[in-house]
């Protein structure tokens, strides 16, 4: 693949470059990127922001125009996480929304569907939730037991849903239930687009151990949905989840951007931490370990170009996304794991007492998620054992 960026592309980034100095928040270029701590005035800050890449026509390059966005190629869509990364703009609040919702919805929504929601997401007016995992059912979502009943033209759900990020923001779930009893593993389940703001919906945010609440348990009491709500055919929605995981694996994959910001940044804090007045970078171990880091990390960013390019030869990204996150995750919490390492019992510190920056160690806790989030490396591993190399199905599933 050709590595340079043709004029049309750089005039993209140039215009981009452009947008992000005069629209990021105030003092953002300068450093001063301290989110409010208000969970209220957090998710307004994040909703505003949202609403100023709508504007700007920024939210969601990919989409098609005829849905808000631009038509933009892979390759601008490359050139947009690069500069987003340079900027470490704020985090997007409806990335479950813009990124595999929507496109879930233009690919297998009704009309009615597509015309209530898309353009809500887009302007950050209506947040999302992915409600996929319950307490019996992680990696293997097919043994959900939450249940939706008809009851006249009603559908009644039931049920308990974990780690579920954003629902304590959010307006609307992407549901996975079970709507029949079947012999077959993935029939009878059935994905609903759920109203999160009605009674029978009860919402308990889960405190991390880096001290954030970005995933909830969901507690589904005689909630209700319509027929309207439902997205593809009433018992066909494991058609629905797959297609959805595909857009959400290639997502993660893209990543791979903030993953080499971040070496960067561990390779800062190397030179600028000292002990017994010698910088860490100084040694020989260090070193070797950063070395080794780099290449692996360059290694997945080409790796990702090459499937970047099997996705423009085929329309739609394939289970090489699989290589991709199982990369991105794996890495990211080798990264930060060295970073702790090589600081000695240092590493331990939080907050005021960290010797270089204290959201290094809350991104080595949260490091442990990202093998979990989106498939966990066990699944991503067998998916590329069986899609990709062509090996025997695992006989434990």
């Amino acid at each position: 693949m050709d590595f340079t960026f043709t004029k049309k592309e750089e005039k993209f980034r140039s215009e981009l470059r452009g947008w992000l100095e005069q629209n990021l928040p105030e003092g953002w270029l300068k450093g001063n990127r301290k989110l409010p701590e208000d969970s209220k005035l957090y998710s307004q800050f994040l909703r505003d922001w949202q609403r100023s890449l709508y504007e700007g026509g920024w939210a969601a390059i990919a989409w098609p125009k005829e849905y808000g966005g631009r038509d933009a190629t892979l390759i601008e869509e490359i050139v947009y996480h690069q500069e987003m990364v340079r900027v470490q703009s704020p985090p997007l609040i409806n990335y479950i929304g813009i990124h595999m919702v929507a496109p879930t919805l233009m690919q297998m929504g009704t009309v009615t569907q597509k015309e209530e929601f898309i353009e809500k997401i887009l302007t950050g007016e209506q947040v999302w939730s992915q409600g996929y995992s319950e307490p019996s059912a992680g990696s293997d979502l097919s043994a959900i037991q939450t249940t939706a009943v008809k009851k006249d033209d009603k559908w009644v759900i039931n049920g308990q849903k974990v780690w579920t990020s954003f629902a304590h923001v959010a307006d609307r779930c992407f549901l996975l239930t079970k709507t029949e009893k079947s012999e077959g593993k993935h029939d009878g389940i059935t994905v609903f687009l759920l109203d999160m703001n009605q009674p029978g919906v009860e919402t308990v945010p889960i405190v991390q151990m880096d001290g954030h609440q970005e995933f909830n348990e969901v507690y589904l009491t005689d909630a209700i949905a319509t027929d309207a709500d439902v997205v593809g055919e009433v018992g066909k929605g494991w058609k629905v989840l797959i297609a959805l995981m595909l857009h959400e694996r290639s997502g993660i994959a893209a990543q791979v951007f903030t993953l080499e910001q971040q070496f960067n940044r561990v390779v800062e804090m190397a030179k600028a931490v000292q002990v017994c007045g010698v910088s860490l970078i100084e040694d020989p171990f260090v070193e070797d370990g950063l070395a080794d880091l780099y290449t692996r990390i360059n290694g997945a960013k080409l790796n990702y170009y090459r499937n970047i390019t099997h996705t423009l030869k085929n329309g739609k990204p394939g289970p090489e996304s699989s290589l991709d996150k199982l990369l991105v995750s794996e890495l990211t919490k080798e990264l930060f794991d060295f970073a702790m390492t090589i600081q000695g019992h240092a590493g331990v510190l939080m907050a005021e007492e960290a010797l270089f920056d204290s959201d290094m160690q809350a991104q080595y806790l949260a490091s442990f998620g990202a093998t979990i989030g989106g498939g966990t490396s066990e699944v991503q591993r067998n998916t590329i054992g069986e899609r990709i190399l062509g090996l025997p199905k695992d006989l434990g599933r």
